[in-house]
Order: structure tokens, then C-alpha cells, then sequence
């Protein structure tokens, strides 16, 4: 596990959920508040954070939790008893109403797998959670104007923070590949910025579409630009690994995270 630097990232905030809202077939968004949102941070971009979920019937373990998620808080989280335990997951600010100390965050439901996407399909208002502050992960050099975006749906809430924050006169190409064309989402963009909603054809991998348009279109940038690749672990290794090696992209211009890994 990799932590950030939590002298810079450590706003703790102790939440519960406003309502609930499917915004297409596959992502459902959880509106969520609380007083220590006064103080909460707001990066933009893919603004992340640590989220954990309390365990049944052991809610009171939230209060328990570490103020900052570094190797000693980390290890303190570990020797909370694993009955009591949150269970803790990273996600992105899909939005953030500081005035009102709201917070959206976007999960994408696939049937009851996994933890999180099948809490946020059931929360009730009311039911309580805890966050901590992990800041934004892109964060291009200024001197860079120029794009390169690629996700599938579970990176689309930090790309599309990436699109509405980008400034207005960045250009480039953002890939986002979705499993229905009725998941595509309103957003905002500079106009310089193509965005290609991608279908991803039925039977096949998620991420491994995009990987493949991304690919044979091969659109980079002819100047110097930044690229963010997230989602399925093959679609954000294979993208790094084919810019550096076909195209000798500097590795300190592409920021990629594999969320997780088909099995």
C-alpha cells in the first residue's frame, strides 16, 4: 500500500448520507454531508480520498479511526479488531458544495459484487461514514497544455474532474469507455478537448476496449502533454508501457493507476 504525504494530505471528516440518486444504468451517486466538511479541502481535478464503511452494528468504530492515513496510521487501522473494522476503499469527489457541505461521490454498481458499490445501492439517509483527504493525483507540469485521458467506467469520475478543471485553452483527447451507451454523463470540458464515449462490445474485458481504440487511433499530441490513464490494471499498465515504448513519452508525464484487476 502507497500513502501520500499526510503532513499535506490528512482532512479527516465524519459524514452521513443525504439521498441517493442512480444517475445512469451503471453508477449511482451518494450525496453526503457533515460540519467537518467546513474544513474539508477542495482540489478539483480527481480529488480522492480513503472512504470506510462501517461494519454492522460497530458504526461507533468511525470514532476510532486515525486522523491521517500514513504508515503509523495505517498500522493503527490494522489493529482495530477485524469484527469491528471499517473497511476502507479509495474513491474521487464527483463534486463538492463547500457553501452547502455537501459531497457527491460516484459508484458503479455491477450486481452485488464487491462492498462499496453494493452500500451505496442500499444507503439510507442517515447511515454514516468516515473520509480522509488524499488530494489529486494529476498534477501535470504547468508548462504542459496538451492531453492524453483514458478510462473505463470506474475512472469516470475522476476524468470527468479532470475535464471540468482542465483550464479553457488545454487541448487533447479523452477516451472513457462505458459498458451502455446510457452511461455516458453530461460534462464539462475546454473545447479543445475531444471526449469519445466508447461502447464496450458485449463479452469483452472492461478497459480492453479503450486500451484497443486508444491504440490503433493512436492520436498523441504532436507537443509536449500530460496523460492520465486509470481503470482496469491492464488498460492503464498497457497504455503507459505503449507510450513509453512506442512513442518515448517521458514517464513523469503519465500518471496511471490501476484500480483494480480482472481475475
Amino acid at each position: 500500500m502507497s500513502f501520500r504525504d499526510a503532513r499535506k494530505y490528512n482532512q479527516h471528516a465524519l459524514l452521513e448520507v443525504v439521498r441517493t440518486e442512480r444517475v445512469t444504468p451503471h453508477m449511482v451517486r451518494v450525496t453526503v454531508t457533515g460540519d467537518d466538511l467546513a474544513e474539508f479541502p477542495d482540489h478539483g481535478f480527481d480529488h480522492w480520498f480513503r472512504m470506510f464503511l462501517p461494519r454492522a452494528a460497530h458504526e461507533d468504530a468511525l470514532g476510532a479511526l486515525p486522523r491521517r492515513v500514513d504508515m503509523i496510521g495505517y498500522l493503527q487501522f490494522l489493529r482495530m479488531p477485524e469484527s469491528s473494522r471499517p473497511v476502507m476503499r479509495n474513491y474521487t469527489v464527483r463534486a463538492f458544495r463547500k457553501d452547502q457541505r455537501e459531497l457527491d461521490i460516484d459508484f458503479v454498481v455491477h450486481g452485488d459484487d464487491g462492498v462499496a458499490a453494493p452500500w451505496a445501492r442500499d444507503a439510507q439517509p442517515g447511515e454514516r461514514l468516515a473520509i480522509i483527504d488524499q488530494g489529486p493525483g494529476y498534477q501535470p507540469d504547468a508548462s504542459l497544455e496538451a492531453h492524453l485521458l483514458a478510462s473505463d467506467e470506474t475512472g469516470l469520475p475522476a476524468l470527468l474532474g479532470i475535464l471540468r478543471d482542465l483550464p479553457r485553452h488545454h487541448r487533447g483527447i479523452a477516451y472513457i469507455e462505458i459498458p451502455d451507451a446510457a452511461d455516458a454523463q453530461p460534462h464539462e470540458a475546454p473545447d479543445g478537448v475531444e471526449v469519445r464515449w466508447l461502447v464496450r462490445p458485449e463479452g469483452l474485458t472492461p478497459g480492453a476496449h479503450a486500451l484497443s481504440v486508444v491504440q490503433e487511433e493512436a492520436r498523441i499530441p504532436a507537443e509536449p502533454f500530460g496523460a492520465y490513464l486509470v481503470g482496469e490494471q491492464a488498460l492503464a499498465t498497457g497504455l503507459r508501457r505503449w507510450l513509453v515504448t512506442e512513442h518515448k513519452v517521458p514517464k513523469d508525464r503519465i500518471t496511471f493507476v490501476g484500480y483494480w484487476r480482472k481475475r
